[in-house]
């Protein structure tokens, strides 16, 4: 094992290490302030459980990555150095962070409105733009390739928006928000690695062990006894803004220095495919029925899953395998294919999911003479 290799190592674990010191404090609060999870229609789980978990995943990463990238530096065992570009992107990506973090704590205490957190994100992605971090090409997609300034920014914004909201929306279930994304950390932090970004493979691993350890809790924990924590809008928006910095970062990499032939694009959102489409199609079914795209309900794929009679914990590791079908096909495809019909070829498997989902469910409701 190679000393940059060995440093990802050791930000993952001290990562997991911490959250798993600051989770059980959280826990400890939430119970004696009596900040727990409301109960509604919409919710699966019973019993008090706090939504606080993601206060744990900021802190776990930003430490982690701060003192083990220090060390490493300070005694000169690893080979890379901060360039100037690198400190900017840091220090806007941080300040994005940080704004997410806020939100995401107001959120999960007081409650905040969408049309406010709207707003908080597209600030959020004006960072992380004003770090130079913008979409600047298409690959090729539909036959575009560069974009100019003033496309590539307001649609650098609105992707970020997009992604931070399907991270956000597809935490319905136990394991699955965190599931998908500490598959989209661990996919990021090996490409990161074999492009030598060693700062971006930092916080990916950072933030992997956070979600680890969290997917511990969530999933494993008995909230009879009050172990078990949901990540909440904390977790959901700080970790889609972290994917987002990621992302994009790949998207402005030189696809030579990544040692692979496929199109960048490909591999910034392969991990993403699920939530984002899951969200479209959500988005355009709620318009179809006239109800507002904005507002909550139950009609996401893990919903759809629960109703075809599949348990909850099947319903994730059903998606969690899924995604990484996805991300595996596309990575592999994307040498072979145009990033056109690969798109096209995405939206077929996802449609025809569904479809079998819908089949299922009716099945079951003619069943059970629902």
């Amino acid at each position: 094992m190679n000393l940059t290799a060995l440093e990802c190592l050791a930000v993952f674990c001290v990562s997991l290490l911490l959250a798993g010191i600051i989770i059980p404090q959280i826990l400890l609060i939430a119970f004696r302030k009596n900040l727990f999870d409301e109960i509604d229609e919409r919710k699966i789980h019973h019993g008090k459980v706090p939504r606080l978990g993601g206060i744990a995943f900021m802190p776990s990463m930003i430490f982690s990555v701060a003192a083990i990238g220090g060390s490493f530096l300070l005694f000169r065992f690893t080979g890379f150095s901060w360039s100037q570009p690198d400190v900017v992107r840091c220090c806007f990506g941080m300040c994005a962070l940080m704004i997410m973090y806020l939100v995401g704590i107001a959120d999960d205490l007081v409650g905040v409105r969408y049309r406010a957190k709207f707003i908080s994100q597209i600030i959020a992605a004006g960072f992380l733009v004003a770090s130079g971090e913008a979409i600047g090409s298409l690959d090729g997609f539909c036959g575009i390739y560069s974009l100019p300034v003033w496309v590539s920014v307001p649609f650098s914004i609105l992707v970020v928006v997009f992604v931070t909201n399907a991270i956000n929306l597809i935490d319905g279930i136990d394991g699955l928000a965190s599931g998908l994304c500490s598959i989209a950390m661990l996919f990021y932090g090996w490409v990161m690695l074999c492009c030598g970004e060693v700062t971006y493979a930092l916080v990916a691993f950072g933030t992997l062990g956070a979600l680890i350890q969290f997917f511990y809790y969530n999933v494993f924990g008995n909230a009879k006894v009050g172990k078990k924590i949901f990540m909440g809008d904390t977790g959901a928006l700080t970790t889609g803004i972290i994917i987002c910095f990621l992302s994009m970062r790949i998207c402005s990499i030189d696809q030579a220095s990544m040692g692979f032939s496929g199109d960048s694009l490909v591999i910034a959102f392969a991990p993403l495919l699920v939530p984002c489409f899951d969200v479209v199609r959500v988005y355009i079914r709620r318009i179809r029925h006239h109800s507002n795209p904005f507002l909550p309900d139950k009609s996401h794929i893990h919903h759809k899953l629960l109703d075809a009679g599949l348990p909850q914990r099947t319903a994730m590791v059903s998606i969690l395998l899924f995604s990484l079908l996805l991300t595996g096909l596309n990575y592999w495809l994307a040498t072979y294919l145009n990033i056109t019909l690969l798109f096209a070829l995405d939206i077929l498997i996802f449609m025809l999911a569904n479809i079998w989902l819908n089949v299922a469910i009716n099945r079951r409701r003619n069943r059970n003479n629902i």
